[in-house]
């Protein structure tokens, strides 16, 4: 008996150590890029996007996702590793929890499709500052701010954050078996976050994509909804703030309000 719990700690340990490991390299990038674009000319004049610069667009977003949600991932990645290490000693299948969250940042990764797109598309439309990477436009700035506080209030929201709170009422209510089983529950449950949390980045548009104080914000933001004692109530507060901001930064008629 002691030998098994002993083992479970290790394994716990293990998954722990490999999310911190994964998070930190993805911060390490962001702080990396952060750093080359401040280096650079914010006035230089940037060609237009190829497939290339798509790609490598897609793999900022798609990294910044990893690193700023998988710390309030956490509990659920836990909880299902958990259970499969009680189904693996009764001798029940056992699933790898990579493949859980695997299907986790597949979600992310289709979220990073689409804001890849959207930046393009902005970038075209002449609405965002390709070396900055904020919008030039105080009202669109200011309108993604609101739209963001918006959000916040939306029963969508309110319904995704519920399922994000509640690792185990999640499993008890998605559990799948198998392989397959693992990687679609770990979508859904990234569906669920993604529906929780795609409106807050929305506002590094506003702020800049590569400003790191703004990163960290929404990152702790994010673990406080979703881990934190009073969530909705965060939700709520986090909401109210940004429509003041909104209202603020159209009105004033300054791109960002911060920007660091």
């Amino acid at each position: 008996m002691r030998d098994a719990l002993g083992l479970l700690t290790n394994q716990r340990a293990a998954i722990i150590a490999a999310l911190v490991g994964l998070v930190v390299l993805c911060w390490l990038y962001l702080f990396d890029e952060a750093r080359q674009m401040a280096a650079m000319d914010q006035n230089m004049v940037m060609p237009p996007k190829g497939a290339a610069d798509l790609v490598l667009l897609l793999a900022m977003w798609w990294i910044m996702m990893i690193g700023m949600m998988l710390p309030s991932a956490a509990p659920m990645i836990l909880t299902f590793a958990a259970i499969n290490r009680g189904r693996r000693t009764r001798g029940q299948p056992y699933t790898p929890t990579a493949l859980f969250t695997a299907g986790y940042l597949v979600a992310w990764g289709g979220f990073s499709v689409a804001a890849t797109l959207a930046q393009w598309g902005l970038e075209r439309a002449s609405l965002l500052a390709p070396m900055a990477m904020k919008t030039t436009s105080p009202v669109l700035g200011g309108l993604l701010f609101i739209a963001a506080g918006v959000y916040q209030f939306t029963p969508l929201k309110r319904v995704c954050l519920r399922h994000c709170r509640s690792p185990f009422g999640f499993v008890a209510q998605y559990w799948r078996e198998g392989r397959v089983g693992a990687l679609g529950m770990g979508f859904r449950h990234g569906l669920y976050c993604l529906g929780c949390c795609w409106a807050l980045f929305a506002v590094l548009l506003a702020a800049g994509m590569m400003s790191l104080a703004w990163m960290l914000l929404l990152t702790l933001v994010i673990f406080a909804e979703k881990v934190l004692p009073h969530g909705p109530r965060t939700a709520t507060a986090v909401g109210a703030v940004f429509i003041a901001l909104g209202v603020i930064v159209a009105g004033a008629g300054v791109s960002t309000l911060w920007h660091a």
